[in-house]
């Protein structure tokens, strides 16, 4: 059979410059390229938009209405699409109702078996599920907690109730709370808590509603009392948290707790659910064991009756294993997995698919898996394209990019320079091609010699969050810490659950987003936008306020979006440049001022790199400078940041905290979404943090970034119940001696 190819001509979207590509089917073809050369321009905003857009114009328009728009791809022409599915790596939200059981159908399948083959019969399926009214527990909804009020925040035993042994402000001496308290006649107020008698300390917590007849200005008026617990439960833990206001919600926070209900102890089922077994076992304990010891469990299950349900459950449950989340429970709440997992979860859902010649899109999905587990995804993506599928990936790992059939090369830089094909071809090729990519995908850093001395230490002490077994360990204070660790052996746990709670000024830059709304960009996110109005107000002898796209300078057409939006009931929503200021968000008697002769519309279309050689006013300068040191000299003033991917939000974070002295940095594998040609400067930024006095502690699986620590604490041995212990610390030339470190080993290589 001739080999057949996805064609596109003259593709335009974002930076692309008029490119035309043959992409071949039922193959892996990998894209590469800096950040912000176009990568995700061709295959995500052009191959990917257009066939979710022609699959969901074979629906009727009644359909249409209920699935997400597709703008039609700047493009001449998109030929011999199939069905695309896209696994990227948005966190998989779903609240504390979604697990990784429900996402996965696993659960489901689990349900049906226990509803045939479990003893006593209890029900059908839906009796085992936490999200009906049949299976949930009733005391906690089916969510496994209960919140309750923290009786340590809450009360000063040693204290008296004249004295202000309530510490809710509501029932401070002198309060209005605290007077009916007090004229109740219920207590001795004079006594102190812990002298009360268990019935006295009932009564003041849980008392039902009680007449109290108080004297306000010389007159007699009936007030009731109610045990200061219930009355707090009331107000704040029965009622919907969203309809408190913020400042509300953070004054009561201290006062709550979180503990796991009595009635199902945090297994979210009924109690008839959970008095059904399999061989001895309910489903809430097999929901809980991790998937390489869950699926020796259900090989167990020899009952004839159970064959389709445990083959299925195997398969399910050895693709989650094969890609590297063997430490996943189903039980797992989804929102607590990170994007990486996220993505690898995803796939899994994918992998059961029996549909054939689908395009398939991932987006880096080698983020957050160390060295060891780059292999299983490899054979994973390989497996997708033996069923006949096509693969697209975007990806800057060297071992994922040696594993292609096909190789896009984009660039040659990021941004205006970027946007073009600069090879195309197999991998041996690519390791000839004078591109970026070409240089530096077999390029590796020394190892460092020469280490920095530590200034102090931060010490973790007995940390037992997740799965962490009692780990104690000193964070070294003024040195660059890389924290590393196969995917779940509990880095995040470390820094994020142990460390930064005790840690509160630390600087978190991870990967979150940075403000999704189309009216935020990078001059006003790092504040440039404010010293940019002024010199234009000032220039022009004007208000600053008009040179805003949000004030009095919007264009009245658009609001200042640049565009509008036309809603055609049941067609496509239309999103057309504004034709009162072309795109330019601004009324015309504001585009009319300059500064050096560039209109304020001119300034945010400039890139930072052009904005650094335009501007020379001190603030100005300092930080787009930091923009550019973080590799993001590409992105242009006025850019939405709603359009930055994860790692590029990362970077203007840090760009934007990179001026301070004395702090501590924490940073969330910033390799994220980074070319290899861009790590060195990365390096060089971390550097220059600890130079300049602060301590920085990087989670990273990157081998180049682990090089060049000054100190290493590596995790493990594996991931979930088998990890959770500091295997390593020290420095990366005693790692290379460490036979039991999985880090050391692929170090050594």
């Amino acid at each position: 059979m001739s080999q057949e190819y996805i064609e596109i001509r003259g593709a335009r979207e974002n930076n692309l410059k008029n490119v035309s590509l043959r992409i071949p089917k039922r193959k892996i073809t990998i894209f590469t390229g800096v950040s912000g050369s176009g990568k995700s321009s061709i295959v995500f905003d052009t191959i990917a938009a257009e066939a979710r857009r022609q699959l969901n114009e074979t629906f009727s328009m009644f359909v249409q209405n209920f699935l997400p728009r597709y703008a039609q791809p700047e493009a001449d022409a998109i030929d011999h699409l199939s069905m695309a599915i896209i696994v990227d790596q948005k966190r998989l939200g779903g609240g504390s109702h979604s697990t990784v059981g429900t996402i996965t159908d696993s659960y489901s399948v689990l349900r049906l078996l226990y509803s045939r083959v479990g003893q006593p019969f209890v029900g059908y399926s839906n009796a085992f599920s936490f999200n009906d009214p049949q299976g949930m527990c009733p005391n906690c909804n089916g969510i496994g907690r209960k919140i309750g009020v923290d009786l340590d925040t809450f009360l000063d035993t040693s204290k008296s109730l004249n004295e202000g042994a309530i510490l809710f402000p509501e029932y401070a001496v002198e309060s209005w709370g605290w007077n009916i308290m007090t004229q109740s006649g219920l207590f001795d107020n004079e006594k102190k808590l812990f002298d009360y008698t268990p019935k006295e300390m009932d009564l003041l917590l849980h008392s039902k509603p009680y007449k109290v007849k108080m004297q306000v200005a010389n007159k007699p008026i009936n007030m009731t009392f109610e045990g200061i617990v219930d009355k707090f439960s009331s107000k704040y833990i029965t009622r919907d948290v969203k309809t408190m206001s913020e400042r509300t919600q953070k004054s009561v926070e201290p006062f709550m707790t979180v503990e796991p209900c009595l009635l199902c102890k945090g297994t979210r089922l009924s109690q008839a659910a959970l008095s059904c077994k399999i061989n001895g076992r309910t489903i809430a304990e097999l929901a809980a064991m991790e998937a390489d010891e869950l699926i020796e469990v259900i090989r167990e299950i020899k009952d004839p009756v159970a064959a389709p349900m445990v083959e299925n459950l195997i398969e399910r449950l050895q693709h989650m294993i094969d890609i590297g989340l063997e430490y996943i429970s189903l039980n797992r709440e989804t929102d607590t997995l990170s994007g990486g997992e996220s993505q690898r979860i995803k796939m899994v859902k994918h992998l059961n698919s029996s549909l054939e010649d689908v395009l398939y899109i991932f987006d880096e999905p080698s983020i957050g898996l160390h060295p060891r587990d780059v292999h299983r995804l490899n054979d994973l993506l390989r497996k997708l394209r033996d069923k006949g599928n096509t693969v697209l990936v975007v990806e800057h790992d060297p071992a994922v990019i040696q594993m292609a059939d096909h190789i896009v090369d984009v660039g040659p830089h990021a941004g205006s320079r970027g946007g073009a094909i600069v090879y195309q071809g197999d991998v041996a090729g690519l390791l000839q091609a004078d591109t970026l990519t070409g240089k530096h995908v077999n390029q590796s850093m020394p190892i460092k010699s020469t280490f920095r001395k530590r200034k102090g230490k931060l010490p973790i002490i007995n940390a037992r969050v997740n799965n962490l077994q009692n780990v104690s360990v000193d964070i070294p204070i003024g040195v660059l810490t890389v924290v590393t660790g196969v995917a779940g052996s509990g880095k995040s746990s470390l820094i994020h659950y142990s460390f930064l709670p005790r840690c509160s000024d630390a600087i978190v830059i991870d990967q979150a987003a940075v403000g999704a709304s189309s009216r935020s960009n990078p001059a006003t996110y790092t504040g440039i936008m404010d010293d940019i109005r002024k010199a234009f107000a000032t220039a022009n002898k004007v208000s600053p306020s008009l040179f805003s796209f949000n004030s009095k300078g919007a264009c009245e057409t658009c609001q200042g979006l640049g565009v509008i939006y036309t809603n055609l009931a049941f067609m496509d929503e239309v999103k057309m440049l504004c034709e009162t200021c072309g795109g330019k968000r601004f009324k015309d008697e504001v585009l009319a001022y300059t500064l050096d002769g560039k209109s304020i519309s001119d300034v945010l279309a400039m890139s930072v790199r052009e904005a650094l050689e335009f501007f020379t006013a001190k603030e100005i300068v300092r930080r787009l400078q930091a923009l550019s040191d973080v590799g993001l000299d590409y992105l242009t003033l006025g850019q939405p940041l709603s359009t930055l991917s994860g790692g590029e939000c990362q970077r203007i974070k840090l760009a934007s905290e990179l001026h301070k002295k004395g702090s501590i940095y924490v940073m969330d594998e910033p390799t994220t979404g980074l070319h290899m040609s861009d790590i060195s400067h990365l390096l060089a930024i971390m550097n220059r943090l600890v130079d300049t006095g602060n301590t920085v502690i990087v989670i990273e699986h990157n081998l180049d970034i682990i090089k060049n620590a000054d100190w290493i604490i590596d995790m493990g041995p594996e991931g979930g119940n088998k990890g959770g212990r500091v295997m390593f610390e020290g420095t990366p030339q005693q790692l290379l001696d460490m036979p039991q470190s999985l880090t050391g080993a692929y170090l050594r290589n």
